[in-house]
């Protein structure tokens, strides 16, 4: 395997020429602020903007540098496995309305990169859920009908272009994929011809509701905006607790050369294994590069990440042999409980204060919808589907009450049993222990401590208890990060949040009196 190129970093982010933009500095009064600037925030200022609204966007970080920077840039609206549950516990209507939206998102795609000129090595493929055992066949054959029934061109099929047999799969035609960071390249060109304004480094830290609704950041900049867009990936202002409706789940990437005549030519994924998608992109030498992901784990689970990597490695070399990993990264997803995505009017904010969030790994097509539904919504436009992914939902969370159950007793689970596990002296690892490269937690003052020791030796401290609702973070050793269990927050060695909910940072040690 050769030199890995900036590792965290994902091939779309080595190769987007994305212009930077300045931090927020003065007041600026608009028709819609958007929180966020990945592909639903993007897509909804771009929308809103084409409806002749005076917009601004305001991103914690870079632009389309969290979620959407580390996806793998597939547009289908087959979402693994998704269209038997939605018509068992949601209807056929549901399941119908929910092909039809996704699918539209996907045509809109080619659509306006067809409008802008936009360059974003889009291809049409195929996509593949698939299973090698067996005992997944008969579930592949009832999605593939309920697939089929909801309006895709779906069928059950044996033979596949993988490079290893299969028992079975579901195949849609006609799918897409691109490099989701060159097309929001072209969105945001087109953004700003339209005058919108768009600010990097500002991070919101308060949402007021009213007429207008105000934005507050964390250098004292006041926004007063008749629409407010919250794309967060994560609700990060949640008076309506949706938090308790969405779980959290984050997977390993790698990719990296393939000639061009072993490319299987599809999208694949099978939830088997620790879960595996495979799809391919174009290289400017003829070759094709290769993104494998999989090894999927809960963030904060104490997860050896680095022995992930190994294990998707192994399973890369075993099924494309000789491939080279060039890059490797990780992407986050939420999923809400009741399998549907949460977009529309967020509970509790007043009228003028959307949400997008809980696309469940889907969030290229999933993204794209938002922001449109989104942007009709404020316009009065409406889409046939807004009440089906309506934050303000009732009976579909009733119906899936076991699993939001779950969710609940997994967050209460880690609040105790986390501090429990600090008590003991050592019980985590005495700081005196730590190699290079590794963190953990232990009790300094009688609080917990998140400590790494960085490769030059040298102790890194701050506090253990996330800044969001209190939980205590555990030690990712691949990425080197602090992560919460809870809800998903992520955190720098040095506290500064990477990925919210999180608002503030983690407060600092002094790693002396440890």
């Amino acid at each position: 395997m050769t030199q890995i190129s900036a590792p965290g970093r994902s091939y779309w982010m080595d190769t987007a020429d994305f212009p930077a933009f300045p931090a927020l500095t003065a007041a600026e009064e608009v028709d819609a602020a958007v929180i966020g600037g990945g592909i639903a925030g993007l897509s909804a200022a771009w929308e809103l903007a084409r409806a002749g609204l005076s917009v601004i966007v305001l991103e914690a970080d870079r632009l389309a540098g969290g979620v959407t920077g580390h996806t793998t840039g597939k547009l289908t609206a087959l979402h693994t496995a998704v269209y038997h549950t939605l018509r068992t516990e949601h209807g056929e209507d549901a399941a119908r309305l929910y092909a039809t939206s996704q699918s539209a998102a996907l045509r809109h795609v080619i659509e306006v990169a067809g409008e802008l000129g936009i360059e974003c090595d889009l291809e049409r493929r195929p996509a593949l859920t698939y299973c090698v055992h067996p005992d997944g066949v008969d579930a592949l054959r009832a999605e593939a009908e309920a697939a089929r029934a909801a309006g895709l061109d779906a069928s059950f099929v044996t033979e596949t272009g993988l490079p290893y047999p299969v028992a079975g799969a579901v195949r849609v035609e006609d799918q897409a994929q691109f490099h989701p960071l060159a097309y929001l390249r072209g969105l945001v060109d087109d953004l700003v011809a339209r005058r919108g304004r768009l600010y990097e480094n500002t991070r919101v830290t308060d949402v007021e509701g009213g007429d207008p609704c105000r934005l507050t950041t964390a250098s004292g900049v006041t926004v007063p905006a008749r629409h407010v867009v919250v794309a967060t990936h994560h609700p990060a202002f949640d008076d309506a607790l949706l938090s308790t409706r969405l779980t959290q789940h984050r997977d390993l990437v790698i990719a990296g050369p393939l000639p061009a005549d072993q490319d299987p030519d599809g999208m694949y994924i099978t939830e088997e294994g620790g879960k595996r998608s495979v799809r391919t992109a174009p290289l400017a030498d003829g070759r094709r590069l290769l993104i494998v992901t999989g090894e999927a784990f809960a963030p904060g689970s104490g997860t050896d990440t680095e022995a992930g990597y190994a294990r998707l490695h192994a399973w890369t070399e075993r099924n494309f042999p000789g491939t080279e990993i060039t890059h490797r990264w990780a992407a986050q997803d939420n999923s809400s409980t009741d399998t549907l995505p949460l977009v529309g009017g967020l509970p509790t904010a007043g009228e003028n204060v959307y949400v997008a969030t809980g696309f469940a790994g889907w969030g290229m097509t999933g993204g794209v919808m938002a922001g449109r539904l989104i942007a009709s919504l404020v316009t009065g436009a409406g889409e046939p589907w807004a009440e089906l992914y309506d934050p303000r939902r009732f009976g579909p969370v009733v119906r899936s009450a076991p699993v939001f159950l779950k969710a609940q007793w997994d967050v209460g689970k880690h609040f105790v049993k986390d501090r429990l596990a600090t008590l003991g002296e050592g019980t985590n690892g005495p700081v005196g222990e730590l190699r290079p490269g590794d963190g953990t937690v232990v009790r300094a003052g009688g609080q917990p401590c998140a400590v790494h020791r960085d490769d030059q030796g040298e102790l890194h401290a701050v506090s253990a208890v996330c800044t969001h609702m209190g939980c205590l973070v555990a030690f990712n050793n691949a990425e080197r990060t602090w992560e919460c269990p809870c809800h998903g927050s992520r955190f720098g060695i040095d506290g500064e949040v990477l990925q919210g909910p999180a608002l503030k940072p983690l407060e600092r040690r002094d790693p002396t009196d440890l």
